[in-house]
């Protein structure tokens, strides 16, 4: 790695990370860094019930307690609210009720029940255990799949348990040509609760300032326009009275988008306080409350003409809301059934999406929300390869979509286009060799090993034009001393936000990105942007600095000419240097220039005005930009103990043109990980009675790098009709690693007939699913070792 490009320009080079030195050597400062004058401390006090009445709150002896400074219940705080809605979703979106502090009823174990605040965070535990609380159990409604039947609610003041629905046309529409399909593989797939688990937990800090109105927050977050916006609704005070601080944020991954309860009532509580609050939260409280994703199931299904051409596809989904979602499931949700297609030929489709309550931990968006749509389909495809019979790779390359058929629209409306599925697909193969693999499996199992290979192809919208995330600006202040600073909104949590702003910038200005830095996390300083999330930092800045660098660099041009007595046209600016074309020995720096607009009024042409300080906006007009990638993966399956050891994993991704690879390469890295502990480890999981039992990392199993192989990466390259042609790329390694690996687990135990219905894919779990296939298998079932061209299994 080189931090000086052998280019004239710094986007698509391998320049260092300036971050690094500061996170590398533990000089980051996070949301526990911060210390205010006289600051409190706040714990909260949890439900240990998953369902159940509030009958009594006795808080004396808390209260009683040296260095207890206060203890809120719901009667303290959750009056303060005004409004309560999040910017993704609108004011006006139907919405779960988000009570701060439990009022009534608890409805999850972890439920937020009262806040003590005390002098510090040990006070503040201590006196929690002295808060007693009366609660009469009710029967908790544990399993979503069954929520919809029981006369359980977990919102009393619901008719049922469904938080909401969507779906394309009715799915009898398609009857006649799945009675007509030669071939119908109908396939049921199961996820566990499973969750985001970012190094850094959920934090913040809150000081209000009562004389002025003025509210200070400091937060681990991915959008702190986001949570300014929110603070000022909730208190009923203007935007610009609220400033929202965000320094180094640990990991967000979707759950740290949008404001939570707990962060709420530290917000109401603050108002009411006279120093600064602060709520860290630990590992145990993160694993019970901070949220869970992935659990949902659906039934797949598509028919099939004899060459195994895709005729049609349908979907019914089914997804864990949890007790208080957020945001909103269902607006996210429907993503789900419109991309079930994925880069295939499917003439025809539709889909069905529930999303429903649960007496669990509330839904939280998780890198590619929607990934279950690839989960269902890829799976589904492989089952249905071996159904047919026919090779799974044959099968796709039959229906994967091609350039020349580009710009298309799937069967369930979404546009696509600038996609190259076919061409990563290939390239991943060819990475492996797949032909050399599918040799080696063969002399494997001859020795009683048992390899496997599973691949997922999926397409990804990023950067779309939503409406919360339709929009980023920029300011860019080229400062006296010719040094250039960058203010954009920020929401880095780790994906080099700070890096890919600089290299931006440097390149629209034409400026040495030794001179570049960039502000960023700080509302009061950066104008409005919709944060980190949805795959859309690297197109949406791009946007926002190129509008802005385009003002400056035309100002800065036409200072150089004028000094150097020459046209504008002649005019050439790279690294913070002017020279013109026309006069070789003559140049003027990017400092002389300042200079000249800052301090030499009478040297500026005449239709420059002084200074050299622009901001621009740039508004997505895209419905999606589209990124798409194919994940390849082989593994070795134990048939006597159940472990899988993965052999060699590969991406080819194309994000268009990459601004970093470095950080490319990184955010597909740990997507791919995160998603490979989602196949193989990691479970949200409860007991019968809502109880959590996964709450330490004694329990719930996260990868490590015993686990995980070396990720091998491919790349193409196709620009998007974006700024720079550049695409997202931070959701998509998570999309695509869970379809993978589970492919490459059901390929490695296909002579065994092993139906996969439970995830994830621990040595218990397939130890138990051998077993099952054995017992099929003795009782003379066919469809045990035999495949067949109709059938439903699950997953």
């Amino acid at each position: 790695m080189s931090a000086s490009p052998p280019t004239d320009t710094y986007a698509g080079t391998r320049t260092l990370r300036v971050e690094d030195a500061r996170l590398l050597t533990g000089a980051g400062t996070y949301v526990d860094d911060v210390v205010r004058p006289a600051m409190l401390h706040a714990c909260f006090v949890r439900s240990p019930i998953a369902r159940g009445r509030i009958l009594g709150i006795d808080v004396t002896d808390a209260l009683a307690l040296d260095g207890v400074h206060a203890v809120f219940v719901a009667e303290d705080l959750n009056p303060g609210v005004h409004e309560q809605w999040y910017s993704l979703n609108g004011r006006h979106d139907p919405d779960t009720p988000r009570p701060p502090l439990a009022e009534g009823d608890v409805r999850f174990v972890g439920d937020p029940v009262a806040m003590v605040v005390a002098v510090d965070r040990y006070v503040a535990e201590d006196a929690a255990e002295l808060v007693v609380v009366d609660y009469d159990p009710l029967p908790p409604v544990v399993d979503y799949a069954t929520a919809l039947e029981s006369a359980e609610l977990v919102h009393g003041d619901r008719s049922d348990n469904l938080v909401g629905q969507l779906g394309g046309r009715p799915m009898d529409d398609l009857a006649p040509v799945f009675d007509s399909a030669a071939h119908v593989v109908s396939q049921t797939v199961r996820q566990q609760s499973h969750g985001p688990v970012p190094m850094e937990t959920r934090g913040i800090v809150a000081e209000w300032s009562a004389p002025s109105g003025e509210m200070t927050i400091w937060a681990s977050t991915q959008a702190p326009h986001e949570v300014r916006a929110f603070c000022a609704r909730l208190l009923a005070v203007a935007e610009h009275k609220v400033r929202v601080v965000m320094r180094d944020t640990g990991g967000g991954f979707g759950q740290k988008v949008l404001p939570q309860r707990e962060d709420i009532c530290v917000m109401l509580a603050a108002t009411k306080l006279p120093a600064a609050l602060k709520w860290i939260e630990d590992r145990q409280e993160h694993l019970m409350s901070a949220g869970q994703a992935r659990h949902e199931h659906g039934e797949a299904k598509m028919a099939f003409d004899e060459e195994g051409n895709i005729l049609a596809a349908v979907l019914d989904h089914v997804q864990d809301a949890g007790a208080y979602p957020t945001p909103s499931p269902v607006q996210s949700g429907i993503a789900v059934g419109m991309l079930f297609p994925g880069p295939y030929r499917v003439p025809q489709g539709t889909f069905r999406s529930r999303f429903v309550f649960s007496n669990t931990s509330g839904r939280v968006a998780y890198r590619g929300p929607w990934q279950f749509e690839s989960m269902a389909r890829e799976v589904l495809l492989d089952t249905a390869a071996r159904q047919i019979g026919i090779d799974p790779v044959e099968l796709r390359r039959k229906n994967m979509l091609r350039r020349d058929e580009l710009p298309t629209f799937n069967c369930m409306g979404m546009p696509y286009d600038n996609i190259t599925p076919l061409e990563t697909f290939e390239q991943a193969l060819e990475i492996l060799d797949y032909d050399a693999f599918r040799r080696e499996q063969e002399l494997a199992r001859a020795e009683g090993r048992f390899l496997g290979v599973g691949t997922c192809t999926y397409v990804e919208p990023t950067a779309g034009a939503t409406p919360f995330h339709s929009t980023e600006g920029a300011t860019i202040r080229i400062e006296p001393s010719g040094k250039v600073n960058v203010y954009v909104a920020g929401g880095s949590c780790g994906n080099s936000l700070e890096t890919t702003v600089i290299q931006l910038t440097a390149d629209a200005l034409g400026a040495a990105i030794e001179d570049v830095s960039t502000i960023q996390g700080d509302t009061a300083l950066t104008p409005f942007g919709g944060g980190t999330g949805g795959s859309r930092s690297g197109p949406m800045t791009a946007g926002a600095v190129a509008e802005t660098a385009a003002i400056l660099r035309q100002r800065i041009l036409a200072i150089a000419a004028h000094k150097l007595e020459v046209p504008v046209d002649d005019v050439e600016f790279v690294r913070s240097v002017a020279t013109a074309k026309s006069k070789p020995d003559a140049s003027v720096t990017l400092a002389e220039i300042a200079d000249i607009a800052y301090f030499q009024m009478h040297a500026l042409p005449p239709e420059i005005p002084a200074g050299l300080e622009a901001s621009g906006r740039y508004r997505a007009t895209n419905p999606a930009i589209w990124a798409n990638a194919t994940h390849v993966c082989t593994c070795e399956v134990d048939v006597v103990t159940g472990h899988v050891k993965l052999l060699r994993y590969i991406v080819s991704e194309d994000c268009g043109p990459m601004i970093n690879p470095n950080v490319v390469e990184g955010q597909i890295f740990g997507g791919a990980v995160q998603g490979i502990g989602g196949a193989l480890l990691e479970h949200l999981a409860y007991d019968e009675d809502g109880n959590p039992v996964t709450t330490t990392f004694m329990d719930y199993l996260l990868p490590t790098a015993t686990e995980v192989p070396t990720i091998e990466l491919g790349h193409i390259e196709t620009p998007s009709p974006g700024p720079g042609g550049y695409k997202g790329v931070g959701e998509g390694g998570a999309i695509g690693a869970p379809p993978a690996v589970v492919n490459a687990v059901a390929d490695a135990l296909a002579p065994f007939g092993v139906r996969i219905d439970r995830l994830p894919l621990t040595p218990a779990s397939i130890a138990g699913l051998l077993e099952e296939a054995r017992r099929r298998e003795d009782d003379g079932d066919a469809t045990s070792s035999a495949p067949t061209t109709t059938g439903t299994v699950t997953a």
